[in-house]
């Protein structure tokens, strides 16, 4: 795939309408590639101007600070700013709700103010204004679709109605889990989890997530998250039912559904 990079289209001359954030999960793991692949396909079938920082892109710092590290957060924040506002940078779109998060409720306290859009958001956007138009009778049509809240796009952002959104639009059946949206309960990964081994307890956290999404008989459990997309990934494989049942997220299933 030909992605512009900031640098590249600042020496031709050009400035992007957007910045695609791919964020570490979607540059580094291999399942997330995938999600960042599904995006930037959307992106370029629908005709965005947008470009990516490439080699300049740092982590935004959101697990040190969860993990208690405040110096290093903020070098890495101070050097993302850098870069961002060097560019003259005013929107940014992200796949990660962990790093949607940060540039939108903590960096504008470091200097970096943006206009911040979750891709969730801007795919409903997209959809309508009409830009992204899908097949009729697609693959998940009267499909059950279950959607896990992420805690930073949910609880922290409000943003509830519009993933459900882009769900309804692939003519789906969307079933909810009995703890839902403000309700709902974190896939296991949030606060720097991700990154180290579970504390005491009888049953992991994903697992019990897990359980609940299965529990509503639904063949995909759609994520707005890589984060959650991993440990729900690996609750299915737990439960030994990944051959029932796929874990995707949500721009993965618009990317297969558009004409």
């Amino acid at each position: 795939m030909k992605v512009n990079t900031m640098a590249e289209m600042l020496a031709n001359g050009q400035t992007p309408e957007v910045l695609f954030w791919v964020g570490c999960a979607g540059s580094f793991d291999q399942r997330a590639q995938k999600i960042t692949k599904a995006f930037a396909t959307i992106l370029n079938k629908v005709g965005i101007n947008y470009a990516i920082l490439g080699k300049e892109e740092a982590c935004t710092g959101d697990p040190a600070r969860r993990a208690g590290n405040e110096f290093l957060f903020q070098m890495m924040a101070y050097q993302n700013i850098q870069i961002l506002n060097g560019y003259g940078i005013k929107k940014i779109i992200t796949t990660c709700p962990h790093c949607f998060n940060t540039f939108k409720n903590e960096y504008p306290e470091l200097g970096g103010s943006y206009e911040v859009i979750h891709h969730t958001s801007f795919l409903q956007q997209l959809i309508d204004e009409g830009k992204i138009k899908l097949k009729e009778g697609g693959e998940f049509k009267g499909k059950k679709i279950v959607y896990h809240d992420s805690c930073y796009l949910g609880r922290s952002n409000n943003i509830y109605e519009a993933p459900r959104k882009v769900l309804e639009a692939l003519d789906a059946e969307l079933v909810e889990m009995k703890r839902c949206k403000s309700n709902g309960l974190c896939c296991g990964a949030g606060g720097a989890q991700m990154f180290k081994e579970d504390e005491p307890g009888n049953k992991r956290i994903n697992t019990e997530r897990t359980d609940e999404a299965l529990a509503t008989g639904a063949e995909f459990i759609a994520s707005a998250c890589p984060f959650c997309n991993t440990m729900m990934t690996d609750g299915v494989k737990n439960r030994e039912k990944e051959t029932e049942v796929a874990v995707l997220d949500i721009a993965e299933m618009i990317a297969a559904s558009m004409e």
